[in-house]
This record gives C-alpha cells, sequence and structure tokens, in this order.
C-alpha cells in the first residue's frame, strides 16, 4: 500500500491548526501575519521557473482560508483576502508578465471605472461610499488582476494538483473549527433556514461555498492523486467531513455549486482517460458514491429530517415555501429594473445597495453579480460578461489540454449566482480555467545492443 507520509502530515498539521484557532483566540491574527510573510518570501525567493507556481500555491491558500479567518477575526481587514491575491498576483506580474493574447482582461478592468464616478455623483465622496466601492469592486478587480496573469501561463499537471490542495488544506482547519464549535447539530437546529450556528458563528452562504470548494478539492484527490486503496479511503473520509459540515448549514447554494463542479471534472477525467483509467475512475466512484451516501444519511439523522425538507424546499412543518430563492429572485428583478431605468452607465457601483436603503429601510447587498454588474454599470456591465464568458471558451476551443477547465469556470458562474463575489475564491478560480496545463513526458529508455566481437 502506497502512503504519502508528507501529504497525511500537511493534513495534521491542519487539523491541529483548526484546534489552535478554536482554543487559542489571538492565534487566528498571528497565523494571519505567518501566512502572509511566508508566502511573500517563497515568492521573492523563489527561482524564475517556479515563481508562476508559488504565487498561485499563495493564491490558492489565502482563498481556502478566507472564510475561516473571517468568522475567527484573524484578518486585518475583512477584504484582506482579496487585496492579499491582488498583492501576490502583482508580484507575479512583475517577475513573469502577462500574454499579449490577454489584453479583454485590460478592458474589462477599465470598464469598471466609469461605475465609480457614477455612484461618486449619485450619492458622493464619504467613509461608507470608499468602503462600499471596496466591498462591490475588490473581488472583480481580483478577477480581472488574475486573469491578466493567469492566461496561457504554463503549469504542469502535478503543480495545478498541488494548488488544489493548497486551496483545500486551510479547509480541512475550518472543518475542524466547525466540529468543535458546534459538535452538536441538533443542539442547534432551529428549522430549515439557513444556520449560523452551525456555520461557525458566520454566514452560511459564505461557509457552505468553501466547503464546496473543498470537497472538489478532495474529489481531485479521490481520483488523481491516491494510487493505494487506503489513500482513497483517507481522501475520502476527509471530503466525508467537509460534505458533511457544508451540507448541514443548510445552505443549498455552495452544496449545490460543488455537485456541479465535481460532475463537471468527473466527465472530462473519463472521457479523457484510456481503458484502463476509466476501470480505476469507476472503482474510484463507487467508493465516492459510498461516502456522499453516508454522509447524507448522517446529516439527515442528525438534522432529523429537516435538511431534507430544506432541500425539497419545505419548512419544518413540511409545508412548501413560496420562493425557492429566498427572496433572491426580487433582488434580481429589482436590480434590472435599476438597468432598465440606467442603461448606459448603470446607476454607480454600490448605489443599489443605497436605494434599497431609502426605499426598504434596509441597505441589502445583491446576491446576485450578473445583475449587480447590469445595474450598477449598465451596458459597459453587459460588455464585461461577454469578455468573462466568450474569452475563456475561445481559449479553449484551441486548448483543451485543462480537464479542470469546466470545473474552474462552473465554479466562478455558481458562486457570483447566489453569494456574488464576497469571497476572494470565484475570482481566483476563474483564473485557474485559463491556465495551459503541460504533462510530464515520461523518459524512454532503449536497450543498447552490445557488439559482438568479430
Amino acid at each position: 500500500m502506497q502512503i504519502d507520509i508528507q501529504y497525511i502530515k500537511l493534513v495534521l498539521i491542519h487539523v491541529g491548526i483548526g484546534l489552535m484557532m478554536y482554543f487559542i483566540s489571538p492565534f487566528s491574527r498571528l497565523f494571519f501575519l505567518a501566512i502572509v510573510v511566508f508566502f511573500l518570501i517563497r515568492i521573492v525567493m523563489a527561482p524564475s521557473s517556479r515563481k508562476t507556481f508559488e504565487v498561485l500555491k499563495a493564491c490558492a491558500y489565502i482563498s481556502g482560508v478566507e472564510v475561516l479567518l473571517r468568522m475567527t477575526d484573524g484578518a486585518i481587514f475583512y477584504e484582506s483576502s482579496k487585496y492579499l491575491v491582488v498583492l501576490f498576483v502583482l508580484f507575479g506580474i512583475f517577475y513573469k508578465g502577462i500574454s499579449n493574447k490577454a489584453y479583454p482582461y485590460f478592458f474589462y478592468l477599465i470598464a469598471l471605472v466609469p461605475a465609480i464616478i457614477v455612484a461618486s455623483t449619485n450619492i458622493g465622496f464619504d467613509i461608507n461610499f470608499r468602503t462600499n466601492i471596496a466591498f462591490v469592486l475588490s473581488g472583480p478587480v481580483a478577477l480581472g488582476v488574475t486573469a491578466l496573469y493567469c492566461y496561457d501561463k504554463k503549469i504542469t499537471l502535478k503543480q495545478i494538483m498541488d494548488i488544489i490542495l493548497y486551496l483545500g488544506l486551510p479547509i480541512i482547519s475550518m472543518t475542524t473549527y466547525l466540529f468543535l464549535y458546534s459538535p452538536s447539530l441538533k443542539d442547534v437546529l432551529s428549522g430549515t433556514q439557513s444556520n449560523f450556528a452551525a456555520s461557525g458563528g458566520f454566514g452560511p452562504n459564505q461557509v457552505a461555498t468553501i466547503l464546496g470548494l473543498g470537497m472538489f478539492a478532495f474529489t481531485a484527490r479521490v481520483f488523481l492523486k491516491s494510487p493505494g486503496l487506503l489513500l482513497k479511503v483517507f481522501n475520502a473520509l476527509i471530503f466525508s467531513a467537509i460534505a458533511y459540515r457544508a451540507v448541514i448549514t443548510f445552505s443549498r447554494g455552495g452544496v449545490v455549486g460543488a455537485i456541479i463542479i465535481i460532475v463537471a471534472f468527473l466527465i472530462v477525467l473519463y472521457f479523457r482517460s484510456n481503458k484502463k483509467q476509466r476501470s480505476n475512475i469507476i472503482t474510484s466512484f463507487a467508493l465516492f458514491l459510498a461516502a456522499l451516501s453516508i454522509t447524507w444519511t448522517i446529516s439527515s439523522n442528525q438534522s432529523e429530517g429537516l435538511i431534507d425538507k430544506r432541500y425539497a424546499n419545505q419548512d419544518a412543518m413540511g409545508r412548501e415555501k413560496a420562493d425557492l430563492s429566498t427572496g433572491r429572485v426580487d433582488l434580481f428583478v429589482n436590480e434590472l429594473d435599476g438597468f432598465i431605468e440606467n442603461p448606459f452607465f448603470g446607476v454607480g457601483a454600490s448605489v443599489m445597495k443605497e436605494i434599497r436603503k431609502e426605499t426598504l429601510g434596509v441597505g441589502i447587498v445583491s446576491h446576485n453579480e450578473l445583475s449587480r454588474l447590469l445595474s450598477e454599470h449598465g451596458i459597459l456591465g453587459v460588455l464585461i460578461l461577454l469578455v468573462l464568458i466568450i474569452k475563456p471558451l475561445m481559449y479553449r476551443v484551441n486548448n483543451k489540454k485543462n480537464f479542470f477547465f469546466y470545473a474552474f469556470l462552473f465554479f466562478w458562474f455558481a458562486t457570483i449566482n447566489h453569494s456574488a463575489m464576497r469571497i476572494a475564491a470565484p475570482a481566483f478560480i476563474y483564473g485557474l480555467s485559463l491556465l495551459n496545463i503541460t504533462y510530464e513526458k515520461h523518459p524512454i529508455y532503449r536497450k543498447q545492443i552490445k557488439q559482438q566481437a568479430l
């Protein structure tokens, strides 16, 4: 049986980090500072051939740890992770440059600017204005900068698997923290609505989104980095623990998004594999389905059937809820109205929130990045969406090596439709879809023929 000792050590270290986060409050802030210093040193000191790899590992880890740092008050600023992704990528651009074919993302970044000007004329400059602008535009800017850098950058299959691992490791820490925060689900249940207590006292939507990303990360390891049965079972157990905590947040968006990207990944993997590899995939898939079934059964049992009602769109009494989207459709329609009334330059960045504050008395923030782009950026928002959707698909036509492509792109699209760009992950993962994955060539050994003595 093959056992990757180094990998198991990393998993155990991150279980320990989750324990420290829970039991020692100041540790979270110290950990944040430590990882920033650690990755900056790694990027600066790395040889030129590894710069891109180190930059992407740093961004992956920051994206994976962001929600854990938020729920434990570890980050210096709420948007720190997005700023750090931009910072690390700028280091990468300084060292390795960008592709001359990535110019549509320059247009994308420039197209974000008019919304700031329009917003300043509508609501004026003040502290809240600057905070709101940072909140709604830090994610899109992080996406644009990451896409610029990642476009056609060469990364090996082994390196992309390591990047996915760095994304998943801090999610192990968050899962550990969640088990400590609310070990008994029955003690914190109050209905079928999203559950803050089961989400570490933080926003269930963000928590479920990151846990869903963790489900994908360890699915990839089950199928691609588990050469022996023992390692497959080990990774399947990690997957199950993460999936359980994702399901019991009662926030459906992150879990449904995880299922979408896992299915996309497995379909591409299966059809890209040869006959022998397909046999191994089927074996792994059987284990994967068993882990899913056990996870759902435990979730249903621990929630006393409430989780089944949640996904059936029912309340605790079993009555069907009127609105499957929990109010998101109303926000979507409201923002489309904003676009129709201001079709050229939109209402301005973050102005829809201020409009809702005046009309409804509550400054509700959009859950949907698509409608927000239209309402706040107008016709430029339409052009931005065209760039974001068409450019990667055009790249895919001539480069089909990245079999994570659809999984990455679907994660971005699914996430911005239920959680906008509240976290750095969709911005960073979008960039990964633009990478040029290369495959190591195994050396060919030829037996030398000895000449017989004449």
